[in-house]
């Protein structure tokens, strides 16, 4: 018998036979015909009523606070009757706003469980943003930590659509919160969820497996958030296409546990909830599979190490900024990691020799990098084991129910051309029952990213004969600093308002670990002068700390532009130095 391991074929082809889980079928999906799992949860109702199966096992962990699925399932049963006292039907908006703690993660089963729409805003989002959120999102109800609470309660005359808002903390005992606004009422979310009692159900309300579930906000041409609207199906979809992905790893390479202890999965969750990563592709994922999400008050590489240890964590990943800060943490070696099976990223371009770090630091994990989109429910792709070796410029291939296409440049009509071979570059379209049904209140914009099933989603790439995809470029003037997504056209117009700024354009430069930074190329106005120090400040009163240019530089002639007057911003990025100097700053921000 060879050694040599299943080939993606023969692996895919062997999963996916008659009678197996990941079994294939055709349906339609919104007047479309899709390739979708035959077996996949019909709703997010049904992926909450599996974990009942790991009753006594702790699904969250935080700091000194542990909660079973059990304990889970009863308060979500609760919250989901409290939230239809207070007036929640479905397809009603209700948004949370907060750092990541375990009642977010209640409130957001809660949520969609009801019928209602789950809406995760930044938590990094300034007053102003958070606004625009609230109000476009018409949010009924919202769940907000302290922090966020400061920065809403002065917008509640603005937010008419907004009748409670519910406090969530780390501290249980918190509370209770009072309100001077006469429409809005402010209660904790112990006080909300009131008495749980062991035998508790949720509330009874059908839910169609296209319903909306989530609206994840996400950058535009715009420059203003969409609202990626995400149906129940595309969820549970992605949670079968990431099932898929691992157990076909497995199946061809093994889990390097043969002679090794074997431990329970245990996740590091060190990306935000509300992304669409560590909220579908992180959390959804581990309540389906029964493993336990460890939580940090914010990500710390020590504090991460004493969790790896002491939790037995077998997953971190996240964006590559992380696993960079663990393994260059000057203790690693003092701490047991022999416990981590899988390090898998996206998000944002990682270094070239982050795979040899991680298989030299952890002797028994599979190297993993992947490729999705908010608007793709998270994931497409994903690149694992000896593959990623292999190929570590590429994200892997499709799963099964997803279609990827290169559509070159100029293409007329709503279906992609024929495959045009591995040397062809152009712009990354996608079909799937993964793929959200739009953006939320923006029928332009829609169409214009939405055609016949079919996502654009702006990334320029190409596919090699072996189905391996290589994102070689964004097409959109989207920067990914860490994870986090900057679109530049609302950091121009910050910049635009300061009045020594005659021109500027706002490009995304290699950084090691964050993978991106913003910098900002500015004209200065003819006899004026402006400190990099002073442009700082000045955007960081108006956007989040992410969004802040850490690096400007200063050019004495025109920014270079097409015929139609656009910023030729990758001639700006390709032309520095020397046609532009640099004034380099020490970073504003963190994690």
């Amino acid at each position: 018998m060879s050694d040599e391991p299943l080939s993606l074929s023969a692996a895919t082809a062997r999963m996916t036979a008659t009678g197996q889980i990941f079994e294939l079928d055709e349906q339609q999906v919104r007047g479309v015909v899709m390739t979708v799992w035959k077996h996949a949860p019909a709703t997010l109702r049904d992926v909450l009523a599996s974990t009942t199966r790991h009753a006594e096992r702790d699904f969250l962990v935080y700091e000194e606070r542990r909660t079973t699925f059990a304990e889970h399932y009863r308060r979500v049963a609760t919250l989901s009757q409290r939230l239809h006292d207070a007036g929640v039907r479905a397809g009603d908006r209700v948004a949370i706003a907060s750092r990541n703690l375990p009642d977010w993660v209640t409130a957001f089963w809660g949520i969609v469980i009801t019928g209602a729409i789950a809406v995760p805003l930044n938590a990094w989002w300034t007053s102003d943003e958070l606004h625009y959120g609230l109000i476009d999102s018409g949010a009924r109800v919202l769940f907000v930590d302290e922090e966020r609470l400061e920065r809403v309660e002065p917008l509640f005359d603005d937010l008419i659509d907004l009748t409670s808002v519910v406090v969530v903390t780390a501290n249980e005992a918190a509370g209770p919160y009072s309100s001077q606004h006469d429409r809005v009422r402010v209660i904790s979310f112990n006080d909300f969820i009131g008495a749980v009692a062991d035998d508790v159900i949720p509330i009874e309300v059908h839910i169609d497996p296209d319903d909306d579930a989530a609206m994840f906000y996400t950058s535009g041409t715009t420059g203003r958030p969409k609202g990626a609207v995400a149906t129940h199906r595309n969820i549970t979809t992605n949670l079968m296409n990431l099932f898929f992905i691992g157990q076909r790893a497995t199946l061809r390479f093994g889990d390097g546990t043969d002679d090794t202890p074997k431990y329970p999965t245990a996740n590091l969750l060190n990306i935000p909830l509300f992304h669409a990563t560590g909220c579908l592709a992180v959390m959804v994922v581990n309540a389906a599979a029964g493993g336990t999400l460890v939580m940090m008050h914010h990500f710390d590489a020590g504090k991460a190490l004493a969790l790896i240890e002491r939790e037995r964590i077998t997953a971190i990943g996240g964006v590559p900024t992380v696993v960079m800060q663990i393994l260059d943490h000057p203790d690693f070696e003092q701490f047991d990691t022999s416990s981590v099976r899988l390090v898998s990223y996206g998000g944002a371009p990682a270094p070239p020799d982050i795979v040899r770090r991680i298989r030299k630091a952890f002797r028994l994990a599979q190297p993993g990098n992947g490729y999705g989109l908010t608007e793709t429910a998270a994931a497409v792709a994903l690149n694992s084991g000896p593959d990623y070796v292999e190929r570590p410029d590429s994200c892997g291939t499709a799963v099964p129910v997803c279609r990827v296409a290169i559509v070159p440049d100029g293409h007329q009509g709503d279906e992609p051309p024929a495959p045009g071979g591995p040397s062809m570059v152009g712009e990354v379209w996608i079909k799937g029952p993964n793929v959200v049904r739009g953006y939320w209140n923006k029928p332009e914009e829609t169409a214009k990213s939405f055609t016949n099933g079919w996502l654009h989603t702006g990334d320029i790439g190409r596919i090699d004969d072996d189905g391996f995809i290589y994102i070689v470029d964004r097409a959109k003037d989207m920067i990914i600093r860490g994870g986090e997504n900057v679109y530049s056209v609302t950091v121009e117009a910050a910049l635009f308002e300061h009045p020594d700024v005659a021109d500027c354009a706002v490009i995304g430069i290699p950084h090691p670990t964050l993978g991106e930074e913003v910098a900002a190329v500015v004209v200065v106005r003819p006899g004026r002068s402006v400190r990099a120090e002073e442009l700082s400040r000045h955007v960081a009163h108006r956007l989040a700390r992410f969004e802040v240019p850490t690096r400007f530089f200063f050019r004495g002639e025109p920014l270079p532009r097409n015929p139609q007057g656009k910023v030729l911003k990758r001639e700006l990025r390709e032309s520095r130095p020397p046609c532009v100097s640099t004034k380099s700053l020490q970073s504003l921000t963190s994690l």
